[in-house]
């Protein structure tokens, strides 16, 4: 695979000062000047092949993950932000933006963390009353950890190795229930099932009882275990995961504390490199590894966008899941596609055609405007909660893959074989979107002008220029 430049100065000086060495002693070991060092990591020469292949041979690091990681993601955040017509005389170039993000990442996240306010601040005086408006624009706590969990790849390693070696000792293969209750017990917790209207897990922490819903499916109540097991055993690694994240509020540590919690679950119920050689095995067949670990459908497609531990990486993935309005409650992406930040995704995709065909994986070969062509399916799952009149709420679950990976995937097999395939092209929200001439257009995108013709009308009643 043919690389381009590559400037990781960012990562070559963080690799030395993680070893406590100065430049003099790491260009020794590098075999290279301690000018030429000093020029790569201040980014103002690219790595040689030579330099490159003693970093990957004298320490173990992956060209993906020294190239690519969260300088792609926040670049990819960095360029939507900058095509907003508020930027529209500065046009930084592509360039432009990648020094910024090779150099002052810190800065590249402050830019987008403003940007985020003052959309939050327009959409808000464009919508709603004024005095509804104060105090909304910085993230809310939600969005903030959400962020949180995009720019560390979705994957925490330490609390990753530990569930993984913890998971060695239940037996959760042979009697995941049995094996959950007995390693709880050993926390001094008991548990019961019992009928809880709406509540999936109910800890008494004067008795010691952590209740389940004896209603809920078996993979749910498995989970819930699994996360009070997470609560009880992992609080100390959990918090100080927390406290070095540097959130802005306590509403948003604590949301933080319960995504770290179900990290935990998924990891002890789904352990890295068992579930990466399955996953690998299966190919990626969702409904035989949730058969394999015991757990849903969703909880497997969260765990396959997991799966960045260096060295063992899994097939880069995207993950999402929508609700029937379109709006993103999950997210995650390691792949070139990114999913809107603002607004809706986009009509065109198909996960939202899943809500008309319940249970049923529905695929879909989609293009992007940059050119880029993907493996993208999409499934309609119910979450029920009691009999008829309990609640029944229905959303879209959405994964998949780069093309150049698609073989990987047991739902690709007869497309590859296709003479001359079809990429539908989709983008990534209107308010961004690059294509002219979409008759699915919502709204127009934020730059380009717009034309009205009064002789003639078209799908969408304006010409984008």
């Amino acid at each position: 695979m043919a690389i381009g430049k590559l400037f990781i100065g960012k990562s070559v000086r963080e690799l030395r000062l993680s070893r406590k060495w100065n430049q003099s002693q790491f260009a020794e070991r590098l075999g290279i000047s301690t000018s030429y060092l000093n020029q790569i990591e201040s980014n103002s020469r690219p790595v040689s092949a030579t330099v490159l292949l003693a970093l990957v041979d004298k320490f173990q690091l992956q060209v993906s993950e020294i190239a690519g990681g969260e300088g792609d993601r926040l670049l990819s955040a960095l360029s939507e932000a900058l095509k907003d017509p508020l930027f529209e005389t500065l046009a930084p170039t592509v360039q432009d933006i990648k020094l910024v993000v090779q150099n002052a990442p810190g800065i590249a996240h402050a830019l987008i963390l403003a940007h985020q306010a003052y959309r939050r601040t327009t959409e808000q005086l464009a919508g709603i009353d004024q005095e509804l408006a104060k105090g909304m624009s910085e993230p809310t706590p939600y969005e903030e950890v959400r962020d949180y969990f995009h720019f560390v790849d979705n994957y925490v390693h330490d609390l990753d190795v530990a569930a993984e070696r913890l998971a060695s000792t239940l037996g959760l293969q042979v009697d995941p229930f049995g094996a959950m209750k007995r390693e709880l017990g050993k926390c001094g917790v008991s548990v019961l099932q019992a009928a809880h209207e709406g509540s999936l897990r109910s800890f008494d922490a004067k008795t010691s009882t952590l209740y389940l819903n004896r209603h809920s499916p078996a993979q749910t109540q498995l989970f819930q275990m699994a996360v009070q097991l997470a609560q009880v055993e992992f609080s100390g690694p959990i918090a100080e995961i927390v406290a070095g994240a540097g959130f802005r509020t306590a509403e948003a540590a604590e949301i933080c504390k319960v995504g770290l919690q179900n990290y935990v679950a998924g990891a002890l119920l789904m352990p890295y490199c068992q579930f990466a050689d399955a996953a690998a095995a299966l190919r990626h067949d969702v409904e035989l590894l949730a058969l394999e670990f015991n757990t849903s459908i969703e909880q497997v497609c969260h765990r396959l966008s997991t799966l960045q531990r260096p060295g063992r990486k899994g097939v880069p993935m995207f993950f999402a899941r929508i609700d029937r309005a379109g709006n993103i409650t999950k997210r995650h992406s390691a792949t070139k596609l990114q999913f809107a930040r603002f607004g809706a995704a986009c009509p065109v995709w198909n996960v939202h055609q899943a809500f008309e065909s319940p249970g049923k994986i529905l695929r879909q070969m989609a293009e992007t405007p940059d050119g880029g062509k993907y493996l993208s399916l999409a499934l309609q799952v119910t979450k029920h909660s009691g009999g008829f009149h309990g609640q029944h709420i229905a959303y879209a679950l959405a994964f998949g893959c780069e093309m150049s990976n698609a073989e990987a995937f047991v739902y690709a097999d007869d497309l590859r074989d296709t003479a001359r395939p079809v990429f539908e092209p989709i983008g990534i929200s209107c308010r961004i979107c690059e294509r002219t001439r979409c008759p699915s257009r919502a709204w127009p995108p934020m730059k380009g002008r717009i034309g009205v013709d009064h002789h003639q009308r078209m799908t969408v009643p304006y010409e984008i220029s």
